[in-house]
């Protein structure tokens, strides 16, 4: 419960004595292209490998003579809309940026850098946290986006070139009672998803006693704070949103 206090009341901060809002454009387009451009690639390679594995055994767990092959194209974009790409890639990028930010202003705690933005009368955990925040909520749905298509390439590629379904079945399976509405879920949860990652990474790292060795344990105390948080708010959003 004291961790819960000290993270809402660091929450409050953000958006209390804020600089002007020009000082925060160039910060946050640093920040989406440190977040978003540099994570892409990492993007491209989970997100189509997972669409791959998921036709490759869906069709090896279809057994019955009586279940069409458009299944696999079904299965594929549903559990990428609902789950894979957006809980899957959102906690990828909880190892990649969320230690990243922790472990950086871990650093800029310990190297008393923080203190010297209070010093100059500057709120640090506005100045430092809010662009992260707003950046992450901002490339975050785009990479989701980016994760979904790739996951369904990929399935395709991996069906069609290894022989279990034909072109037709899957593009037939994608298209067969498609719900616009799952894009949308997906897209709600990359921004939650998004939110908590940027707070809670930095939080640990903002709050960072000790040296070198305690800013390892604040990455990695954020990385799990932030794989816990994701799982649990994405179960919360499908109770209340399915």
């Amino acid at each position: 419960m004291e961790q819960l206090g000290r993270y809402l009341i660091f929450l409050k901060q953000l958006f209390v004595h804020r600089e002007k809002f020009r000082v925060y454009v160039n910060l946050v387009i640093d920040e989406c292209v440190y977040i978003g451009i540099d994570s892409i690639f990492l993007v491209t390679i989970v997100s189509t490998f997972i669409g791959a594995v998921t036709a490759i055994q869906t069709a090896y767990n279809l057994v019955s003579p009586l279940i069409p092959l458009t299944v696999i194209g079904l299965l594929v974009r549903d559990t990428t809309l609902l789950e894979l790409a957006p809980t899957i890639t959102s906690i990828v990028l909880a190892g990649k940026v969320g230690s990243n930010i922790a472990g950086n202003l871990g650093t800029m705690r310990i190297t008393e850098q923080i203190d010297a933005l209070e010093v100059m009368g500057i709120n640090s955990v506005s100045y430092l946290v809010l662009p992260k925040i707003v950046a992450s909520i901002i490339v975050f749905p785009m990479l989701v986006i980016v994760a979904g298509f790739l996951s369904i390439l990929g399935g395709y590629i991996a069906g069609v070139f290894t022989g279990v379904v034909t072109e037709e079945q899957f593009i037939s399976g994608v298209r067969q009672g498609f719900i616009p509405y799952n894009v949308t879920f997906a897209l709600i949860k990359s921004v939650v998803f998004a939110f908590l990652i940027a707070t809670i990474s930095a939080f640990k790292g903002y709050y960072t006693r000790g040296g070198a060795l305690e800013v390892g344990q604040s990455s990695t105390k954020a990385v799990t704070a932030s794989a816990i948080a994701i799982l649990f708010a994405d179960y919360v959003l499908a109770q209340l949103l399915l």
